[in-house]
């Protein structure tokens, strides 16, 4: 931690992407297991049926957010060029239902921030802007050697994993267990899921509790109104499809 800062608990959340009710179950879970702070690792839009709904929300948790590629593609931070039809769609959709100060918030958010003793980007740390996935033993090792510290947080796959990479034996390990016990030697990127759109085949929000006390990380899931967020998608006139995968969690 800096020098001064109390250890503290933190929930560390991203992808949320529009599922309001989704983020206040995950908000909920984390206070009721003592989170005394909040960050998030981006995406707080796209997809889902209440982006500024979403995006006044993170805000009044924390300050402590970076942008994801469908935060930058609803203000024309990075291309569309990418995107499936069905991202593309919802980008469009979104731009619409978004205030002035929702944009110029979005515009402004970094893409990497420095949390006292953690680092949160929303996907690769080595070349945040181009928004690759950390899924293979090179696109971790490059992602350690860009950390300004031995911990790190991102989102983007919505498919929670934790990286370990070990100096010593210059080794990359990951697991994708639910209880993680730092022993302060290795370097470690956690991905912490996606709250409003998990794709892992648990339709469950997901998030990442981590204990600066007791060097402890959880991976949380929480159970949430998932027909209603899928109502709103329909109601919305955004693809079907975003509203029906909800249900399955992929």
């Amino acid at each position: 931690m800096e020098q001064g800062c109390p250890p503290l608990r933190y929930c560390v959340l991203g992808d949320v992407h529009g599922n309001l009710e989704a983020l206040e179950a995950v908000v909920a879970d984390a206070r009721r297991h003592g989170a005394e702070r909040f960050a998030c690792v981006g995406d707080i839009v796209g997809y889902g049926a209440s982006p500024s709904e979403c995006v006044d929300r993170v805000q009044s948790l924390t300050t402590q957010i970076v942008a994801g590629n469908h935060d930058c593609a609803v203000v024309e931070r990075t291309d569309l060029e990418y995107f499936n039809p069905f991202a593309r769609d919802a980008v469009v959709w979104t731009r619409r239902q978004l205030s002035p100060q929702d944009k110029s918030f979005l515009h402004e958010l970094p893409l990497t921030m420095q949390v006292n003793d953690l680092m949160i980007a929303h996907a690769t740390l080595y070349q945040p802007a181009l928004f690759g996935y950390i899924e293979s033993d090179f696109s971790a090792r490059q992602s350690f050697r860009a950390m300004e510290g031995n911990l790190a947080f991102v989102g983007h796959s919505h498919v929670p994993v934790v990286f370990f990479y070990d100096p010593g034996k210059d080794l990359v390990l990951y697991t994708k267990d639910l209880h993680i016990d730092l022993d302060g030697t290795a370097k470690v990127i956690v991905n912490v899921g996606s709250v409003g759109q998990p794709r892992d085949e648990d339709p469950r929000a997901c998030y990442a509790l981590y204990d600066s006390t007791r060097h402890t990380i959880s991976i949380r899931r929480v159970e949430y109104n998932v027909e209603a967020a899928k109502r709103k998608i329909l109601a919305a006139d955004l693809p079907d499809v975003l509203g029906r995968r909800l249900l399955f969690g992929r």
